[in-house]
């Protein structure tokens, strides 16, 4: 081959490499064009936001994309992984079912829940101003009793995940589809908003964050066609709860930024993100989802402590809730059960369907629903129904009507425990400045006219009161009023411990969280803007029946402060379930946003205490 042709066949290669790359950019496939190195600089680094990813992860729903995409990738979060031995017991992560439902005391407290449903229903008006009449079960058990499904099709060509390549495990829709006979357990990573840590078969903390890793690099690879080796050219935000676990997104931040590799990473509240996907500046955010219900007052991006609080129960609830009365009605299907995966997706399906809070509908109403499963015929079903469909969501109200004794329901924000690797967290931090303090104002201390107790005169602080023990001891002067404190420390325990055992109505629970708030003009602006998000209240009328509710039971004097008491339950008109994911998409826009972000190599380094120094949030 001759010099000239040698040219020739270089710059035909050369040719071809740029119509590949015109190729790739008409596709839509984004390569950098070199890994981004980082730099002694961060604040001044130009960062595109087609290279952020936000990932928002539910108890039930994966929604993760890049902040340039118009909407998330939404998967269910779950992963079936194959048995790694022949032989070995089936296990699969209850999704409907809970501990406390079995309790001698459940169908007691049902009963109660429902007549408390019934009553409200009652006393509550139609549009027209006639009471409605009540419909009993008895009368669509009768009806429903007598049906028997009609053969659609003899197949319902829906078929089980093939597992005849033996994965070691598959992900989300194809999970929920792995036959029962297949050697696979079922696991979701996540319950009411916390890492799914149990003692059963891949309950433990290494395993869980070992389906988190698996579920998110599939999918990301899968729907996102990235590869896993390009995530070094990636950044990440993370959404987490309001109440969050410390140990557990500190695991999750490793996992993300050193499992994973991507070069940085930022973490935020799932409410402040709230704000910011729906355009508001302050409001009192209520996410419900599908296993848990937080609230939190959110004013100028700053999520007010105070006011988390953190419901163990919701959407799921309403769904098995709605399943006790279609059996109490003669719901026709009766091999559902709840154990059944496929059956917990139908009863799901028929609670989004059939279920409202409306007040004006009312009376006996016909309806019809097809079962679709594998390796059996489609059918269709009638259905008789009356109230069922209004007292399902409405025990999101009357909480007792869910059956669960025994079970923490309520949860507050607590302290940390302390973590060995940041000891300049706040109990070090409490103890330097009370040291501090106690030198400062010895010489006055000295002067204070002393308690019969031995201790000094004057309350605590409420930060004093907030930080407990630790701030205590050390301004405590004397063995009484160390006696003194610790028996206050005591009674504000037993006091929390009885407040988290009841389960507020969601009414009283966004009550509650709005007068957590310091000041009379905040509260103000909360109850002019409550933000319903998440998918578990998308119910017909559910806007109206919550402002209705509110109006009812807030105090008297802000009726008179409050020109507008508003809810918002589809701002933009968005999917509320997608809102929290927009804001994280917005927040990779943010001109302040550069300051928040921990690098790969920084992590490396430091660690969790670069959480306390970069969240935008009290870490």
């Amino acid at each position: 081959m001759t010099q000239a042709e040698k040219e020739q066949q270089d710059n035909g290669k050369e040719k071809e490499k740029e119509r590949e790359k015109d190729r790739e950019q008409q596709r839509g496939v984004k390569r950098p064009i070199a890994p981004p190195a980082i730099p002694d600089c961060p604040l001044q680094e130009q960062i595109q936001s087609n290279f952020i990813m936000v990932i928002h992860p539910g108890s039930r729903w994966l929604r993760i994309g890049r902040a340039t995409d118009t909407l998330p990738v939404t998967v269910p979060h779950v992963i079936a992984r194959r048995h790694k031995q022949s032989g070995q017991e089936r296990y699969e992560d209850a999704w409907l079912l809970r501990d406390g439902l079995n309790k001698p005391e459940s169908t007691e407290q049902r009963q109660n829940g429902l007549k408390m449903v019934d009553q409200a229903i009652w006393s509550r008006k139609m549009s027209n101003g006639v009471r409605r009449t009540p419909v009993s079960a008895e009368q669509a058990r009768v009806y429903n009793c007598q049906i028997r499904p009609a053969v659609l099709d003899s197949s319902s060509r829906v078929k089980w995940t093939n597992t005849s390549h033996q994965p070691p495990y598959v992900v989300g829709e194809e999970a929920l589809y792995v036959n029962p006979s297949d050697c696979y357990n079922v696991h979701w990573p996540i319950v009411r908003g916390q890492l799914n840590v149990h003692t059963g078969p891949g309950g433990s903390l290494t395993a869980v964050l070992a389906d988190l890793e698996n579920i998110w690099s599939h999918v990301i690879h899968k729907h996102l066609e990235i590869p896993r080796k390009d995530l070094k050219y990636y950044r990440c935000i993370l959404l987490v709860p309001d109440i969050y676990n410390r140990q557990h997104v500190k695991e999750v931040v490793n996992m993300l930024l050193l499992n994973m590799g991507f070069s940085a990473l930022i973490v935020h509240q799932e409410s402040v993100c709230a704000t910011f996907g729906s355009g508001l500046s302050s409001a009192c955010v209520v996410d419900v989802g599908d296993q848990k219900t937080s609230l939190c007052c959110v004013e100028d991006g700053v999520s007010h402590r105070n006011s988390r609080m953190c419901l163990a129960y919701s959407g799921a609830d309403v769904t098995r809730t709605l399943f006790w009365l279609l059996q109490r009605a003669g719901f026709p299907y009766r091999e559902c059960q709840l154990t059944n995966r496929l059956d917990c997706q139908l009863l799901q399906h028929l609670k989004e369907t059939f279920c409202h809070l409306h007040q004006d509908i009312s009376g006996l109403q016909d309806h019809e629903f097809q079962t679709r499963f594998p390796e059996a015929p489609s059918l269709l079903y009638q259905v008789r129904l009356g109230d069922e469909k209004l007292q399902a969501p409405m025990a999101l109200f009357y909480p007792s009507t869910f059956g669960i004794v025994g079970q923490k329901m309520t949860s507050l924000p607590y302290r940390s425990h302390g973590d060995s690797m940041d000891p300049h967290d706040e109990h070090y931090l409490l103890a330097t400045q009370s040291k501090q303090d106690q030198s400062s104002k010895s010489a006055a201390d000295r002067k204070t006219v002393p308690r019969p107790g031995g201790g000094l005169e004057g309350e605590m602080t409420q930060g004093e009161m907030e930080h407990g023990s630790v701030h205590g001891e050390c301004l405590m002067v004397g063995g009484d009023m160390e006696d003194s404190a610790s028996s206050h420390l005591s009674r504000k325990t037993s006091i929390i411990s009885q407040f988290e055992s009841k389960a507020l109505g969601l009414d009283k629970a966004i009550l509650h969280s709005i007068d957590c708030c310091a000041s009379d003009e905040t509260k103000r602006k909360m109850y002019s803007s409550i933000l319903v998000v998440g998918g578990g209240l998308r119910f017909h009328g559910a806007q109206e029946f919550l402002l209705h509710r509110i109006i009812n039971k807030m105090p008297p004097s802000f009726r008179r402060l409050v020109d507008n008491v508003e809810v918002i339950t589809r701002p933009k008109d968005m999917d509320p379930q997608l809102i929290s994911w927009k804001g994280g998409a917005v927040l990779a826009c943010l001109d302040t946003t550069q300051e928040m972000w921990i690098h790969h190599r920084e992590w490396q380094r430091f660690g969790v205490r670069m959480l306390r120094e970069r969240a935008a949030f009290v870490w």
